[in-house]
C-alpha cells in the first residue's frame, strides 16, 4: 500500500531555479517540499560559475529605465524576433528586484564582476556591470547537510580548491612564480585549504556556483523547506485535468505527495537524455560525439513528465543548448572526467585548429560561440573534434586544459595521453592525426601577424570580452602571441554543453502550456526544464542563472499569491490526502 502525505507545493529539483521558487513560497507561508533525484543537492548550479546576468543590478552603471532599455536593445540585436517580448520585459523588470529580495530575506549574497557582455560592440551592449557573482561561502554553515552539497567538477579545482575566474584570485595563481605578493597569497590559500581537507575531507571555503547552491540550500533550510535527496519523482498525479501532486521514490518505497497548490518541475533540462539530444543536437544527428559535464541525473525527467500531462517541449532553437568545448581527462583509477575550457583559449600563444589543421574561429570568443563554431565547422565531418595548440612558453605560463602552469609538472598528462607533445609542429601533427603541412601553414600564417599583436583572419582581441580573460600584461594584444618555442603541445576538444536551452512552453509565471496554448493547472516549470528566455542565444555571462533565479522567484511568488484564493481546483482535489509526519529537514 502506498503511503500518502500532503504539502502546499512540491518542487522537483534543487538547482537555482527550483530552490528560488521553494524559498519564495516558504517565505510566503507555504509548506514546501523539495525532492532531488541525485544523492547531492545543487544540480548544475553547483558546478557552474555562479554568475547571473542582471541588467540594472545595484552595481550596474546603468539603472532603472535606462538599464532596461539598453539591455532590451542588446537582446533585440542578439536574438531579434525570436524573443518572447513579454517574458523578456518581465525578466528585465524583475531580475534586480529578485536580487534585492534574496539579499534582504536570505543569506544569498552577490558581488559585482568585470565581465563585459559577450558581444559588447552590439547595439546596447555593455562593457561592464550586468553580470554579478555569488559571494564565497563557508559551507560549515550547512552543518550536517554539508556532506550533501554537490562537489564542484574535480577537473577545475586544484587539489580540491576552488577559484573565481572573474576576480584577482586566479590571477595570483598564474603569477605565483613571478610575484612575491602572489606567491604569499597562494601559500596562504594552500595552507588553509589543506587544513580544511584534513579536517573535513573537502573544501569548505567555496566559490562560484558551489557557493550559490550552498547559499540557496541554507536559505531554503532556514525557511523550513526540507530537501530530500536520492528521491526521484516518478509520475505526476492528475485529477480533472489538473496536476495535484506526484509519486516519488524515497528509501526504496513509493510515496504519493498531494500538493495543494502545485508541482514545480526543476529537473535540469535534458543534457543526458540520449534520445532527445540525438534529435536536437546537430552533431549527434550526424553521428558525432557529445560529452556533457552537467550532472548525469539530468536526463529530461521533468520534461518527459510534463509531456505525459499534455505539456510541450519547444525545439528548433538556433542552439539547443549552451555549447561548451570540453576535454576528456583520464584519472589514475581508470575513470575519466571532463574539463570545460573556460580560460585557456583566451591566452596569447594558444590557437584552435580543426581536424584538417585549419583555424576555424576566434578562439577568444565565449565558450558558447566557440562551441557553435565547432558545430558549424564540423558539419561535413563525422565528429566535431578540434585541437588546442600552443608552444612551451604558453603552456608553462598559462597551462592548457587541466594541465597547470609552471611549476606544476606535466609528465603525468603526457603519460596519460591527455597532453600530446611534439619536438616540431610536424611531429605534433603526426601524433594527433592532423596533416603536418596544413598545421604548419596555419601556424605560419598566424605567426606572420601575431608578433605585431594582429589576427586579421578572426580579429582576436578586438572586443572587450576577448581581452577580459586574456593576459593584460602581454602587449600589444593580450590575446595574441606567436607560437614558436619548441616543444609544441596539443589537447583534444570535444563538443559539450552547460545545459539545455530548449524546454517546456510556459506562461511568464511558469505555468506549463499545452500545444493548444492552454495552461495545465497545478503544473509549473523553472530552470532548464523551462524554455530559455534567450531563445537559443547566449549573449552574456549569467544568462542561464539570472533568468533561472528570476523566473523561479516569480513562479514561487505566483503560486503563493494564488494559494490565497480559496477553492482552487488543485487545493480542492488534494485536500483529501492524509498529512504524514516528518516534513522536517529529512
Amino acid at each position: 500500500m502506498l503511503e500518502h502525505m500532503e504539502c502546499d507545493a512540491l518542487v522537483a529539483g534543487s538547482g537555482a531555479g527550483g530552490l528560488s521558487a521553494a524559498i519564495a513560497m516558504a517565505k510566503a507561508g507555504l509548506d514546501v517540499l523539495v525532492v532531488e533525484k541525485a544523492e547531492h543537492f545543487g544540480g548544475t548550479t553547483a558546478l557552474s560559475g555562479g554568475v547571473l546576468w542582471v541588467p540594472g543590478n545595484r552595481w550596474d552603471p546603468q539603472q532603472g529605465d535606462e538599464a532596461r532599455a539598453m539591455a532590451r536593445r542588446y537582446l533585440d540585436a542578439e536574438a531579434g524576433d525570436a524573443l518572447d517580448s513579454e517574458a523578456v520585459e518581465q525578466f528585465l523588470q524583475n531580475a534586480p528586484r529578485m536580487v534585492a529580495w534574496f539579499e534582504r530575506e536570505t543569506c544569498v549574497r552577490f558581488g559585482p564582476t568585470q565581465y563585459p557582455d559577450y558581444h559588447p560592440d552590439q547595439p546596447g551592449g555593455a562593457a561592464v556591470g550586468r553580470s554579478i557573482l555569488a559571494q564565497p561561502f563557508d559551507i560549515r554553515a550547512l552543518g550536517a547537510d554539508m556532506a550533501r552539497l554537490r562537489l564542484p567538477l574535480k577537473t577545475i579545482t586544484f587539489m580540491g580548491m576552488m577559484f573565481n575566474s572573474s576576480n584577482a584570485d586566479l590571477k595570483h595563481f598564474f603569477n605565483a612564480t613571478r610575484s612575491l605578493r602572489s606567491f604569499a597569497y597562494v601559500a596562504r590559500r594552500l595552507v588553509t585549504h589543506l587544513c580544511d581537507m584534513l579536517r573535513y575531507r573537502r573544501a569548505v571555503q567555496v566559490t562560484s556556483g558551489n557557493a550559490l547552491a550552498a547559499r540557496l540550500a541554507r536559505s531554503a533550510l532556514d525557511a523550513g523547506v526540507p530537501i530530500w535527496t536520492s528521491t526521484p519523482i516518478k509520475q505526476l498525479l492528475m485529477h480533472g485535468g489538473a496536476v495535484v501532486g506526484a509519486e516519488i521514490e524515497r528509501g526504496g518505497s513509493l510515496l504519493r505527495v498531494h500538493a495543494r497548490h502545485g508541482v514545480v518541475l526543476a529537473c535540469g533540462g535534458f543534457p543526458h537524455d540520449q534520445a532527445r539530444t540525438k534529435q536536437t543536437y546537430p552533431h549527434l544527428r550526424r553521428g558525432g560525439r557529445h560529452l556533457s559535464p552537467t550532472p548525469a541525473e539530468n536526463t529530461g525527467d521533468g520534461i518527459r513528465l510534463a509531456e505525459q500531462a499534455g505539456g510541450v517541449c519547444q525545439t528548433g532553437l538556433p542552439n539547443a543548448a549552451a555549447w561548451m568545448p570540453v576535454s576528456r581527462v583520464p584519472f589514475a583509477n581508470g575513470e575519466h572526467g571532463l574539463f570545460p575550457h573556460l580560460l585557456d583559449r583566451y591566452k596569447p600563444g594558444v590557437i584552435g585548429v580543426n581536424q584538417a589543421g585549419h583555424r576555424f574561429c576566434n578562439e577568444s570568443n565565449s565558450y558558447h560561440d566557440v562551441g557553435a563554431a565547432m558545430v558549424r565547422d564540423g558539419a561535413s565531418a563525422a565528429d566535431t573534434t578540434v585541437w588546442l595548440i600552443c608552444d612551451r612558453r604558453a603552456l608553462r605560463a598559462y597551462g592548457l586544459g587541466v594541465v597547470k602552469p609552471a611549476p606544476v609538472p606535466i609528465g603525468s598528462h603526457l603519460r596519460s595521453g591527455y597532453l600530446t607533445e611534439g619536438r616540431t609542429l610536424a611531429e605534433l601533427a603526426q601524433r594527433v592525426g592532423i596533416d603536418p603541412a596544413a598545421l604548419q601553414a596555419s601556424i605560419d600564417a598566424f605567426n606572420a601577424d601575431a608578433a605585431q599583436g594582429q589576427d586579421p583572419l578572426f580579429g582576436r582581441g578586438s572586443s572587450a570580452f576577448n581581452r577580459y580573460l586574456a593576459d593584460p600584461e602581454h602587449a600589444p594584444n593580450p590575446c595574441v602571441a606567436p607560437i614558436v618555442q619548441a616543444p609544441f603541445y596539443a589537447v583534444q576538444l570535444h563538443m559539450g554543453d552547460l545545459g539545455t536551452f530548449e524546454g517546456l512552453k510556459t506562461t511568464v509565471s511558469g505555468a506549463v502550456r499545452t500545444e493548444a496554448g492552454s495552461v495545465i493547472a497545478g503544473l509549473y516549470a523553472v530552470g532548464n526544464d523551462r524554455l530559455s528566455v534567450m531563445a537559443g542565444h547566449y549573449p552574456a555571462a549569467g544568462i542561464t542563472l539570472g533568468p533561472a533565479m528570476t523566473f523561479g522567484w516569480m513562479t514561487g511568488r505566483h503560486i503563493a499569491q494564488a494559494a490565497q484564493t480559496p477553492f482552487t481546483s488543485t487545493s480542492a482535489t488534494a485536500s483529501h490526502g492524509t498529512r504524514a509526519a516528518g516534513l522536517g529537514h529529512g
